[in-house]
């Protein structure tokens, strides 16, 4: 497993970080608990030492079973990551409550990883008020927590100016070849990297859509570097800048997880042929992407039903690939169980706390006129 050497924290870190937000689940919506668990076993046995959940995750079931599977492990075996759900912190005694509700649920006496979760301006702003880094950092003082940081949601004029608030351990943005310009961006990555902040990285697959392709993109790939996976091109292009530390991936069956270790797993950085090969996938995948929906649920759940992210997915799969039967029978169960766009009842919930800052309501309009006409796209 290849590892990162972090000077400013004296440790190493797995370059392939487990992310828990996407597990297996069952039928009734439940994490597939004997599968996932196996799943982090065979991580955790290939090196994988960075676990990352959150409050949130899994309707707030990610934290607990992780905290379970853990305990098999010694505990300076991995670094354990999670973050405060910032949303629901309203006063500095939040934050203590907050926490050890999470370390209870994780069971462990400290977090090794600990970031305010989805930051951008106003957030930030409201952080401030209540003195909530203060208060992290006397938790930090006590050893509770180890390494301070947040991950970030926003524009790069909000990211300037948290970054610089202090001298944070690391710090945690988005960012995958497709979106190098969004939020904080490269820009934001090369600012962290010139203060000597390590990076963490989510959603380099932009929340599974650059893992599968029709087979014209692949012939692209394959030109460059036959044989591997459309995921192993995402990940290994953020893995290849020095900055970053742990790339996360949101492994969701057990073929993620064994492709996923096939590509850190004596991982090879990024060639100028392959650089090239994703420049053209690009200008590819730029003409067919309807929205930037990474799947990361903060819409959910809708009052009226809807799979918003399902949705966007469906939508976006189906100009990708050019073929309403690349999708039909997912959009069309999404009927059968009331999720469609149409249940949409322009409420405007989901637009106030999506992190995209997407036109949800205008788009999902856009998504039900696509999908009913049932065909393939010129």
């Amino acid at each position: 497993m290849e590892k990162r050497k972090l000077k400013k924290l004296g440790i190493e870190t797995s370059l392939l970080g487990f992310g828990c937000m996407r597990f297996p689940t069952l039928e009734n919506g439940k994490i597939n608990e004997p599968l996932a668990e196996k799943m982090m076993d065979k991580a955790i046995a290939a090196g994988v030492n960075y676990i990352d959940t959150a409050y949130p995750y899994h309707g707030g079931e990610s934290e607990t079973f992780v905290g379970k599977v853990l305990q098999k492990y010694p505990r300076d075996s991995y670094y354990l990551a999670t973050k405060l759900p910032v949303w629901m912190v309203k006063s500095a005694e939040d934050v203590d409550r907050i926490f050890e509700e999470q370390l209870q649920k994780l069971r462990t006496d400290h977090v090794d990883f600990y970031l305010m979760h989805a930051m951008g301006r106003e957030r930030w702003e409201a952080m401030q008020k209540i003195g909530c880094v203060q208060r992290l950092e006397e938790l930090k003082a006590q050893g509770k927590i180890r390494y301070l940081g947040f991950s970030f949601h926003d524009d790069y004029a909000a990211f300037e100016e948290i970054l610089n608030y202090r001298d944070w351990d690391f710090c945690q943005i988005q960012l995958n070849y497709m979106d190098i310009d969004e939020q904080a961006g490269l820009k934001g990555y090369r600012l962290a990297e010139s203060k000597g902040i390590p990076m963490v990285i989510m959603e380099p697959v932009k929340g599974g859509s650059l893992a599968s392709f029709s087979e014209d993109i692949m012939e692209v790939f394959h030109s460059a570097r036959p044989g591997v996976s459309a995921a192993s091109f995402a990940l290994r292009y953020v893995a290849s800048l020095p900055n970053v530390m742990t790339v996360l991936s949101g492994m969701s069956s057990m073929e993620q997880v064994e492709d996923n270790l096939s590509t850190f797993v004596n991982f090879a950085p990024m060639e100028e042929k392959e650089y090239q090969a994703i420049d053209r996938v690009k200008e590819i995948m730029n003409s067919r992407i309807q929205n930037g929906c990474t799947g990361c649920r903060y819409c959910m759940p809708c009052p009226f039903g809807v799979d918003i992210p399902g949705c966007f997915s469906v939508w976006n799969r189906y100009h990708m690939y050019q073929n309403y039967y690349v999708v039909n029978w997912q959009w069309e169960e999404m009927g059968r169980s009331g999720r469609q766009a149409k249940t949409c009842k322009e409420c405007g919930k989901c637009e106030q706390v999506c992190p995209q800052h997407l036109h949800i309501r205008e788009d999902l309009k856009k998504v039900q006129a696509d999908l009913d006409k049932k065909e393939m796209i010129p």
